[in-house]
């Protein structure tokens, strides 16, 4: 239910009503009743439902701004009432339910909107002191529970905004003076320990508790608590509590209060700095950067940062733009040089919640100081990004270390900018930083860093659009909009992509420097750029278009992409490299191709694998644009560069994906002058390489090679090549299982049609490879998968002309090995394996029918390739498939089977033989407007069922739907069990329409196969399985007074009482002693069943005993048998069994 409302997008607080209702009813609950667990139940859905629609509307919080006053000022006045309530009168107690629902509900508003906005609405009166106060120090209230935090947090809230009332706190004392406001802080202090947000509200109460002239002296107090607590061994939430107050006083505390301790804050600042243990935790370190950040700022005047634009206008008039640039002469505390080089230093901490912090500080820091010195910061700033590129040769040298130094730089920058602190000096500067910030991204280990830097360029330069002028923006506009125009098309995070798109849009829309700016934005706009394929293929190469990007993003997917230490980003770069260079193909494609051969020369495999990726793809641009002898030049061309690639690279154990990429380069470039001449070919070990990916254990590299060959087998007779020879088939018949793979797809993708002397051959091999008794791949159903794969694609082969190459009996041969491997059931340590060669089958089957079906015009002897008896046998496979217990089989027969139903019939003489039998009334159950699968059992099974009602279909449909009860997963065991019972009891006794189905006819088809198979555990569990299932429904109950009726379930007695003695399978002799205690309801079978039990019960098998007690001692107390059973009952409840 949660993850529904993530992707909505309200345009108004459309549940106000009913979220109004549901809170009043909350509200009317009387807190002093302790509710019942039904009651409590009913308080904590009504609840959750008022936390679940704001958590609805959370992205989306401003929608309620309207309604926030009407809905907040109810529940806290409800809590008011009741602290005054409980205060008069302390025997009130709340339930502990109900007051966490009230408390909660309040918290949800803080976390909905905010306390700063929340807490307006709270009661903020003299009287109101004492009432928060009292309940809070009440040993007997819900405060005390340890599990009410959210009841803690709002009344500290609530205390909060009352401590900011102008009024002395001593006329609240009685005895003793100042008794109130050492009572609120006592009792506020005792909170600052916390771990939870209770912590946070206490230090917002200590804030402005001490901000009040009244209580101005106390703060040295605490001030010295604070150092005695540091000096000790304090907590880790102490510390933080205590720098958070003192973080909030800086922030608004009285001038006077803090410029007179400012000696105090730094000491405090220091000792945190000196215990290991606090300054290890990156909260702390936070909370002192913040606290030396508002240090400096609270020792400068506020004036100076007034002086300065901190944005354009976007009306482009320059008398609003103009400021008072005067500069007052400010006398700059030697503190404030202190503070700086402290968050100087914290910039480059480990963690970005503190160099955010830092970056802040930094940026307000400068600010406030004078235009020199504000410079001076920034150029201190931009010198993080020095710091390890000084001995760097290039941004790839630089140590992985330097993510955190370039991420706060960035981010101070930002800062910087946003408040229009850059000076237009530093522009060039900056920009020059930021050009090789945006492309920070360097390996380390099995993943890389710098994404977050490339992130905060973006934003620097998205803050820059908003505060500098036009004219100073316009000498950098051009290398800042192709910058930005790559990252927001290249980059490998979307997030990145998209802040880049962001920067370009603000560019765009705030100075229209950009060349082609709107054209480019519409193209790399946030959804454009969202999905990576879509940025790299469509996106780009749109851009790519305008000439003053093109050369640009060549140059990232030359030096960038197709080096990149993501496998998917280099096969991305590669194709979108292929697609700007069909702009231009003869201009580009040569230049691209030189650079793409430097990379095969690299040491690094990355590099050598882009520089293949990119070759490829660039050959594949040349089918596009040429054709014939001018074709073939520039594959050659392209093909010789291969040999720059060491053998030992091309064939080491631990290069996959450069072994895969050569062959995939053959693919695109190999032509028939290249295999005429042998080895004197510009690539000598072409051959060796594809023998080698034939045989590897990869399947990546088995793929390659294969399609390699298929490309081959277009150009010369397959036989003739020594690598297709005998000798091939049979070391890949004898290799390892991973080589004996390859067989099947070799097979698959050679040109016969080209060359068809290789056919017989092939299809002895794959009639072999599929034969799961005595063929080669026996023990090995991945390699008999992929021989079954390459049937269809043989026959897709001759589609054309199928008759001329293949007899009818070789089709028909072929047909019937997909029918058998849908009877492949076979079982190891990894489950039903079997389940491969059926999805397999299945999806083969649908291929051939359909190829023979749509070529049959052009087929003289149509009939003898497919014979009505065998479409529909393959038609009854399919659909038993679909009935079974697997979701992902059951999924791919669904889709087999409705695209053979939507196939019209073949274009020859009585094509109705051809098809599905009753195909209308198969349409009204499956062909749905539902985007609903055959996944799904709860849809699919009731209207599976009704299959049964085909007579042609009946028996397999059976027993697929027999198979599914037998499984061990619930989620479909339940519904073909309810299905099949439903169905079942809708049944006659029997019809005189002998293909209409009746309930006596599909008690004789069940018994009958189980007899077939009666020494077949795997068969006989499953029918008795279905039996129980049927008797638990009473779907037999019309057989109680018919004497055909009574024979079949005799004979169902007969089959499950025999021999009990001997059977050895456990699971069959309980389905069994099911079997016999459930025909104990029918009269006439009462005796028999009776005398039948003391096998099971006697059994040499103590769990068959304990089973057969426990069954039916059950069975007995729900079955009316008209009959006593109670010392039948005693006896199997005191037996020992």
């Amino acid at each position: 239910m949660y993850e529904d409302h993530e992707r909505k997008l309200f345009s108004s607080f459309e549940k106000h009503e009913e979220f109004s209702r549901n809170q009043a009813e909350l509200l009317q609950l009387d807190l002093t009743v302790k509710p019942s667990k039904d009651q409590q139940a009913e308080d904590q859905a009504l609840y959750m439902k008022l936390v679940y629609t704001l958590d609805e509307y959370q992205e989306q919080s401003y929608l309620l701004d309207p309604y926030l006053e009407e809905l907040v000022t109810p529940v806290v006045e409800r809590l008011k009432a009741y602290t005054i309530e409980f205060l008069a009168d302390r025997s009130r107690q709340a339930s502990s339910s109900r007051m966490k629902c009230l408390s909660g509900l309040l918290y949800a508003y803080t976390k909905f909107r905010g306390y700063k906005t929340i807490i307006r609405f709270f009661p903020h009166e003299v009287a109101d002191l004492w009432i928060v106060l009292g309940y809070l120090d009440a040993p007997d209230s819900c405060v005390q529970i340890p599990s009410h935090w959210e009841l803690r947090y709002v009344l500290l809230l609530w205390l909060s905004i009352v401590c900011m009332l102008p009024f002395d706190l001593t006329q609240f004392d009685e005895d003793e003076a100042g008794y109130t406001a050492s009572k609120i802080e006592s009792v506020t202090k005792n909170y600052l320990s916390n771990a939870g947000l209770e912590r946070e509200s206490a230090a917002l109460v200590l804030s402005r508790f001490y901000s009040r002239q009244d209580t101005l002296d106390r703060f040295s107090a605490f001030i010295q608590w604070g150092q005695d607590i540091l000096s000790q061994s304090p907590t880790l939430f102490t510390t933080i509590g205590l720098l958070h107050v003192l973080c909030e006083i800086l922030k608004s505390g009285p001038l006077e209060l803090v410029q007179s301790r400012i000696s105090s804050f730094m000491s405090l600042a220091d000792a945190v700095d000196a215990k290991e243990t606090l300054i290890s935790n990156t909260i702390v370190r936070k909370l002192r950067t913040k606290l030396i950040s508002r240090v400096g700022l609270r020792l400068l005047p506020g004036k100076a940062g007034a002086r300065r634009a901190k944005g354009r206008f976007l009306t482009g008039d320059s008398a609003a733009q103009q400021f008072d640039m005067e500069e007052e002469t400010i006398d700059v505390p030697e503190e404030v040089e202190v503070v700086l080089e402290q968050i100087f230093a914290a910039l480059q901490d480990k963690d970005t919640l503190v160099r955010w912090s830092a970056a802040k500080g930094v940026a307000r820091i400068a600010e406030r100081l004078p235009a020199e010195l504000a410079d001076q910061v920034l150029e201190t700033v931009l010198g993080h990004f020095a710091i390890h590129s000084m001995t760097a040769a290039s941004l790839y040298d630089v140590p992985a270390i330097a993510e955190a130094t370039w991420h706060g730089a960035c981010l101070a920058c930002a800062e910087m900018a946003r408040r229009g602190v850059v000076s237009v000096e530093r522009l060039q500067e900056l920009v020059g930083w930021l050009s090789k910030a945006l492309y920070f991204d360097l390996r380390k280990g099995a993943h890389s860093v710098g994404s977050n830097v490339r992130d905060a360029s973006a934003y620097v330069l998205w803050a820059l659009a908003r505060s500098q002028e036009t004219a100073s923006l316009a000498p950098l506009a051009s290398d800042l909009a192709r910058h930005l125009v790559t990252v927001s098309l290249y980059d490998r995070e979307v997030q990145i992509r998209r802040a880049a798109s962001a920067g370009f849009q603000e560019f765009v829309g705030r100075t229209s420097l950009f060349p082609h700016g709107i054209d480019v934005l519409r193209k790399t706009d946030f959804y454009a750029v969202g999905v990576r394929r879509n940025s790299f293929l469509v996106a780009a190469p749109q851009v790519a278009e305008h000439m003053e990007y093109r050369p640009y993003l060549l140059d990232h997917l030359l030096d960038v992409a197709l080096r990149h230490w993501d496998n998917s980003m280099r096969r991305a770069g590669a194709e979108s490299l292929r697609r700007i260079c069909l702009v231009d193909i003869e201009t580009l494609g040569p230049a691209a191709i030189k650079r793409c051969v430097k990379l095969l020369e690299a040491t690094d495999n990355s590099d050598v694998h882009g520089g293949l990726l990119g070759l490829t793809e660039l050959a594949s641009a040349y089918k596009e644009i040429y054709s014939g002898e001018a074709l073939d030049s520039q594959k050659r061309k392209i093909f010789q560069y291969l040999a720059r690639v060491p053998e030992s690279t091309l064939l080491g154990p631990r290069n996959e994906i450069v072994t895969a990429a050569a062959c995939d380069l053959i693919t695109q470039t190999i032509t028939l002058s290249e295999i005429s001449l042998g080895v004197y070919s510009s690539v000598p070990n072409w051959r060796k390489l594809i023998d080698f990916g034939l045989k590897h254990r990869d399947l990546a590299i088995q793929e390659a090679a294969t399609t390699s060959m298929g490309s081959i087998s277009r150009l010369v007779d397959c036989s003739s090549v020594v690598l297709l020879s005998f000798t091939l088939i049979r070391e890949l018949k004898k290799g390892s299982p991973t080589s004996q793979r390859s067989l099947g797809r070799l097979l698959g993708v050679i040109d016969y049609n080209s060359f068809p002397s290789c056919l017989p051959q092939a299809i002895e091999a794959l009639l072999g490879g599929v034969n799961r008794t005595a063929g080669p791949f026996e023990n090995n159903v991945e390699a008999r998968q992929t021989c079954y794969e390459a049937i269809p694609l043989v026959l897709q082969n001759f589609a054309t002309d199928l008759s001329h190459h293949l007899s009818s009996d070789v089709v028909l041969s072929l047909f019937d090995a997909l029918l058998d491997g849908l009877e492949d059931y076979t079982v190891d340590e990894r489950g039903d394996i079997g389940s491969w060669i059926r999805m397999t089958c299945v999806n083969s089957l649908g291929i051939v029918v359909e190829t023979l079906i749509t070529r049959a015009q052009h087929m003289s002897n149509f009939e003898s390739y497919l014979p009505p008896s065998k479409y529909h046998e393959s038609i009854k496979g399919i659909l038993k498939q679909g009935v079974e217990r697997l979701d992902n089989v059951r999924q791919e027969s669904g889709r087999t089977f409705l695209k053979l139903l939507s196939l019209p019939p073949p274009d020859i003489a009585g094509p109705n033989r051809w098809v599905v039998q009753d195909s209308d009334y198969l349409r009204g159950l499956f062909v749905t407007d539902d985007d609903i699968g055959w996944h799904d059992a709860n849809w699919l099974f009731p209207r599976a069922v009704k299959i049964l009602e085909v007579e042609a279909y009946r028996r397999p449909v059976l027993l697929g739907l027999i198979a599914s009860v037998g499984s061990l997963t619930d989620s479909t065991h339940r519904p073909v069990s309810a299905s099949l019972v439903s169905y079942v009891q809708s049944l006659p006794l029997r019809t005189t329409d002998s293909q209409k189905y009746n309930l006596s006819s599909l008690t004789a088809d069940l018994l009958g196969h189980a007899k077939t198979n009666s020494t077949v555990n795997s068969v006989v569990i499953p029918i008795l399985q279905v039996f129980n299932v049927l008797l638990e429904g009473d779907a037999f109950r019309l057989f109680e007074n018919d004497l055909e009726g009574l024979q079949l379930l005799q004979r169902l007695f007969a089959m499950v009482s025999r021999y009990v003695d001997r059977v050895k399978n456990v699971k069959r002799l309980h389905q069994s002693m099911r079997v016999v205690v459930h025909l104990l309801s029918f009269k006439k079978m009462y005796k028999m069943c009776v005398q039948a039990l003391p096998s099971f019960l006697s059994h040499q098998y103590p769990s068959v005993r304990s089973d057969t007690a426990e069954f039916l001692y059950i069975s007995l107390q729900s079955m009316d048998l008209g009959r006593d059973t109670d010392e039948a009952e005693n006896v199997l409840l005191e037996t020992e069994w």
